[in-house]
């Protein structure tokens, strides 16, 4: 039987939809903007910066991103021709490859990070009070652990 959503929980489910496809979209378009790369590139950047020695496995990296393998190799590919990133052979195994965040990649991503931050602290916080901030994590993580639990 199908447990269908009474009327709060439906404007509930709305507005989180909405409010998440906003947020992200305007982050994404600011930059493109400021930046010339998507959201997902950005992600990628960050994921190879605060790795040890900037790089991971792909397979890692894809899971960290939540992308899918061909996607985050098609995404790699870009980088790669851009100049932000190169692929090696996993030294431990033939068959993988490792990303690496090359010196060029981590200086798009330091100009890239001030705006980005200012537009994540502008859309996303500034329009909290620090209770809301603190219910929104607590509800982030809460669903973070069920879904990937």
């Amino acid at each position: 039987m199908t447990r269908w959503l009474d009327p709060d929980e439906q404007r509930t489910w709305r507005a989180f939809l909405t409010a998440s496809r906003a947020l992200m979209d305007t982050l994404d378009r600011e930059l493109q903007r400021d930046a010339g790369m998507p959201h997902a590139y950005y992600e990628i950047l960050v994921r190879l910066s605060e790795a040890p020695g900037r790089q991971l496995r792909m397979s890692e990296l894809a899971d960290l991103t939540g992308s899918s393998r061909s996607r985050l190799s098609h995404a790699a590919a870009r980088l790669e021709a851009a100049g932000w990133l190169r692929r090696e052979d996993c030294p431990t195994d033939r068959r993988g490859q490792v990303a690496v965040l090359t010196d060029d990649g981590f200086a798009v991503l330091a100009a890239a990070a001030p705006g980005h931050v200012e537009g994540v602290r502008r859309h996303l916080f500034d329009a909290l009070s620090p209770a809301q901030v603190d219910q929104l994590r607590r509800i982030s993580e809460t669903l973070v652990a069920h879904l990937t639990g």
